[in-house]
């Protein structure tokens, strides 16, 4: 089911509803260059017993990119957030809250936001990091320093663009965002959703990742808070999720697939709804509902 959604400037964010009325809730926010299309695994096996909230990012899929420079921005990615969640579940209602990439730096940015607070009861981030995006990626294989960083830079900030799925452009983005065992329907789909993302919007959001710096809202994440990365994630890799479990005021566990890249949700998609049905039960079990009625 579609919902209508309105950002605080005025943005229509797509979002869409699964899953039988009264069950859990689950919002799942996507990373760069990705869509709704990116948890589909998430929402076939949930939506069974849940209500799985998806939404695409402002530019990406069905939502339309922003009017200006000003549209992008970690603000506007809490906006658009906090729109969701007001939108899509009742008042004081909670919901397990789960973002990859780009979606877990949106959590981390709207961990102070009233919406975030009111509805959240667990959060999963997932492939991800609060800030020096940059000088951490692995995807070129030199010497941690100023040139890998400025090189990485304009490798991910590159305006070329992405042009139609082939072999070889499925064996890139295989390199840069994927496991090395990763099988070929995993990058068939990963690169057809990354290659939708229009130039523009791909190139507008690499900017504000590269400056990002989202670690005050790691602190505001108060509500348990578990951490999941590949092993062989070249883009966020593990140093960011050790960080973030360090640091997070109640951190609920750091899972570590081993061998998986960037793209768990869909190189891992067991292990990710699992971890997301274990963070449902914890913190949004029977005792709880009893408890409410």
């Amino acid at each position: 089911m579609k919902v209508n959604v309105t950002s605080a400037d005025g943005t229509p964010v797509h979002a869409e509803v699964y899953g039988p009325e009264g069950a859990p809730a689950v919002v799942l926010s996507h990373g760069w260059t990705c869509s709704t299309e990116f948890w589909a695994a998430q929402v076939r096996d949930l939506s069974a017993d849940h209500r799985v909230v998806v939404y695409d990012q402002r530019g990406h899929g069905n939502t339309p990119a922003a009017a200006g420079p000003g549209g992008y921005s970690t603000e506007a990615l809490a906006d658009d957030l906090e729109a969701v969640l007001t939108a899509t579940l009742d008042p004081g209602e909670k919901a397990v809250l789960a973002g990859h990439s780009m979606g877990g730096m949106t959590l981390m940015a709207a961990a102070g936001r009233p919406a975030v607070r009111e509805h959240a009861a667990a959060v999963l981030l997932c492939s991800t990091g609060p800030s020096r995006l940059v000088a951490e990626s692995l995807v070129l294989p030199l010497r941690a320093g100023r040139l890998r960083t400025r090189l990485t830079g304009l490798v991910l900030g590159a305006r070329v663009p992405l042009g139609p799925v082939t072999p070889v452009s499925k064996a890139i983005l295989k390199y840069a965002t994927m496991g090395p065992g990763s099988a070929p329907a995993a990058v068939a789909e990963c690169a057809r959703i990354v290659h939708a993302c229009p130039r523009a919007v791909r190139v507008a959001w690499s900017h504000v990742l590269a400056g990002l710096d989202v670690e005050a809202g790691v602190r505001e994440l108060t509500v348990p808070t578990a951490v999941i990365v590949g092993t062989a994630d070249r883009l966020t890799p593990p140093v960011h999720a050790r960080a973030l479990a360090a640091a997070l005021p109640r951190c609920a566990g750091l899972e570590e697939l081993t061998g998986v890249g960037h793209m768990t949700p869909v190189e891992a998609p067991e292990a990710v709804t699992a971890r997301i049905r274990a963070l449902v039960t914890t913190y949004l079990g029977s005792t709880d509902k009893e408890e409410a009625a």
